[in-house]
């Protein structure tokens, strides 16, 4: 009869007194052993952490994540290391799910982890994927990236349906891992594929277009990269050339694209949107009826963009062509996001 399995929970904080301590009343209910290592906090995590654990660690920061995430691999005991956030949760149906993959009897290498965020007023996750979560220790899984840093799993994998919640209450440091890239270029660095991609992303989310476009194109011609990344490149792409105002080139990047992916709900979203720019609205209705009818892939896939965001946008788009279509589209929106601000004006007007 095999024993049950053990977990060390591996964590790095700096400054996370306001959630550290709803990770950690998680954690205690499934965890052997909790290991928090501390980056630098001026406030009162690590006398939280010390509430939970006597395993708390301080760790000189070096603008590199993965070199603090190792520092916490290695400090841990049990058959299984689980990484999670300070500003992660996990409820209580997640919880009793991993009590009971600690008792299967199940062997395994790597099990991987849904990662649920960005969540509405009701709890409903906007965003959704897997991440490579809990790891044999005896293999010596390594992370790697300063920024962005990931695990390559290998062995035997397993896909759960167990969800870990990242519940922010407070945004990040502004441009800090754009700031990371910055030195690392400034050093020379030999960027991979993966650092490639997540520097153009930093660059986009931070109004660098220009720059952006530079790097997401490079990525773009990398062969045999991820393919979540590689659609996400092209979709980003196509958003830089739109808030640039070159129409043509968005929509090119999107159906270059096509050529080497399914569609996904939000790609089909995105060329909808710029038909409808250009007063094509069979376009851009054939395009959003096409995202309702998405098998979209694993990666950041957006759940607003197969749902409530077609409802809403064909619900509007079939107000002059046919009204009880476009009603049925609201009821739609409405069933799928009842406090969307569209869907609350279209209420309104609809009983008008």
């Amino acid at each position: 009869m095999k024993k049950n399995k053990t977990i060390s929970v591996c964590m790095i904080a700096k400054n996370e007194e306001l959630t550290i301590g709803r990770i950690l009343e998680c954690a205690k209910k499934f965890a052997d052993e909790i290991i928090v290592v501390d980056t630098g906090s001026k406030d009162s995590t690590k006398k939280i952490a010390q509430n939970y654990t006597n395993k708390v660690y301080d760790f000189v920061w070096k603008d590199d994540f993965a070199l603090a995430r190792n520092f916490a691999f290695e400090k841990a005991c049990c058959d299984y290391q689980m990484w999670l956030d300070a500003d992660d949760f996990i409820d209580d149906t997640n919880i009793k799910k991993l009590q009971a993959l600690k008792a299967s009897g199940d062997d395994f290498d790597v099990c991987m982890c849904k990662y649920a965020l960005d969540f509405d007023n009701k709890g409903n996750a906007h965003f959704e994927f897997e991440r490579e979560r809990i790891l044999k220790r005896e293999l010596g899984f390594k992370w790697v990236g300063k920024v962005h840093e990931s695990i390559c799993p290998r062995g035997k994998i397993i896909h759960s349906d167990i969800t870990i919640q990242h519940r922010k209450l407070r945004q990040n440091t502004p441009r800090r891992n754009l700031k990371i890239y910055q030195k690392m270029k400034r050093e020379k660095a030999n960027f991979s594929p993966r650092e490639i991609y997540y520097y153009a992303r930093e660059l986009y989310y931070n109004n660098y277009l220009s720059s952006a476009i530079k790097y997401l194109k490079k990525f773009i011609k990398i062969e045999g990269t991820y393919p979540p990344d590689n659609l996400m490149a092209h979709i980003m792409l196509s958003d830089c050339y739109n808030r640039n105002n070159m129409q043509k080139h968005a929509k090119n990047a999107l159906f270059e694209c096509l050529k080497h992916h399914n569609p996904t709900s939000e790609l089909c979203c995105k060329l909808a949107k710029i038909f409808e720019n250009e007063e094509k609205t069979d376009n851009a209705i054939f395009w959003y009826l096409s995202a309702l009818n998405c098998t979209n892939i694993d990666g950041f896939n957006s759940l607003d963009y197969s749902s409530t965001i077609p409802y809403i946008e064909l619900s509007r788009l079939y107000f002059k062509l046919d009204f009880q279509t476009a009603k049925n589209y609201h009821k739609l929106a409405k069933t799928s996001a009842p406090n969307h601000p569209a869907v609350l004006y279209n209420e309104a007007f609809f009983k008008d």
